[in-house]
């Protein structure tokens, strides 16, 4: 016999209410997307806080070439997290915003326009050509040419990673990631400007090997020792696959919080719910879990916003 929950509350909030307490009124307020948001944080809180827990955050890169990079790089800046999933974009857009800008555009400018202006268009930002793919060659073959002279000839990417973030500044993810030795690893790094520079360094140096089987060993070591493991999933694809496949191999994930604008009808992963992972031994049958429907850019600054009052109000 189904048993129904509290009675539906309404939102009551002043101009004295707090963030924590906003977050509150939603997780009784019944619907509909709001309870996930509150449940969401209710299981980062728990995650992050539990110093026995192994957290992962993935993300796709192209939130990087957002001003969400601010929120991503304080997480990794907070130790927040032990290890970072990523894509080859967010190594990219880290690069050319720590050496050059961005600019915002709209989501109906003229492509082709765009295009005699060497300006590349991703949704409403806009990426001028000088600060993408010259930059990118330029520095890539830069770092990449000073860790040859000292004797790297093979590198995962995680050492790829902590290699960047050694070059950059604060305002990088991939810097803190470094200080704060967080592994940020990357499975489809060769999809990217970085990856292409990699590529074309190994056709002046044959004898550097970029080393995939290492990022597996990294992994693994971390995984089967972990008492407990959780994970941050901002958007779907590679990254956030990476981080559950992996988590499998200790019986899935204790903590899981994924927000996605893909739906379930087509079968694809970005579009699974967390729930979804629980069949496949990727998620535990007991995990606390939740899945949101939104989008990030917009929701993360207030959930970020949330989670540092309430784990200083917690410490």
């Amino acid at each position: 016999m189904i048993k129904p929950g509290r009675p539906v509350k309404d939102i009551e909030i002043d101009s004295n209410t707090s963030i924590e307490k906003i977050f509150h009124e939603l997780s009784q307020s019944g619907g509909f997307e709001s309870v996930n948001l509150s449940d969401g944080l209710e299981i980062l809180s728990e995650m992050i806080a539990d110093k026995q827990c192994l957290r992962f955050i993935s993300f796709v890169g192209a939130v990087v070439s957002t001003g969400l990079r601010g929120i991503i790089k304080n997480m990794i800046k907070d130790k927040w997290f032990d290890v970072a999933v990523t894509t080859c974009g967010a190594l990219d857009h880290d690069i050319a915003r720590h050496f050059s800008h961005y600019k915002e555009g709209s989501f109906t400018m003229d492509d082709m326009e765009l295009a005699d202006q060497n300006i590349h268009r991703l949704g409403n930002v806009l990426v001028p050509m000088d600060s993408y793919g010259p930059l990118i060659e330029e520095k890539m073959q830069e770092f990449l040419e000073k860790e040859y002279q000292n004797g790297v000839k093979e590198m995962t990417t995680a050492e790829i990673c902590k290699m960047i973030g050694k070059h950059l500044g604060e305002d990088s993810f991939l810097y803190w990631a470094y200080k704060n030795d967080v592994n940020v690893v990357v499975p489809g790094i060769m999809d990217g400007a970085v990856g292409s520079q990699i590529w074309l360094f190994t056709q002046k140096h044959s004898d550097f090997k970029l080393n995939m089987t290492g990022d597996a060993n990294l992994l693994s070591g971390l995984i089967f020792k972990a008492e407990k493991s959780g994970a941050f999933m901002i958007g779907g694809g590679i990254s956030k696959h990476h981080t559950l496949w992996w988590n499998q191999y200790r019986e899935g994930l204790d903590f899981a919080f994924y927000i996605t604008t893909a739906h379930e009808f087509d079968g694809s992963l970005s579009g699974a719910l967390v729930r979804e992972a629980i069949s496949w031994g990727k998620v535990t049958q007991k995990a606390k879990q939740a899945t949101l429907h939104a989008e990030v850019t917009t929701i993360l600054p207030f959930i970020y916003s949330a989670l540092v009052s309430k784990l200083k109000n917690s410490s």
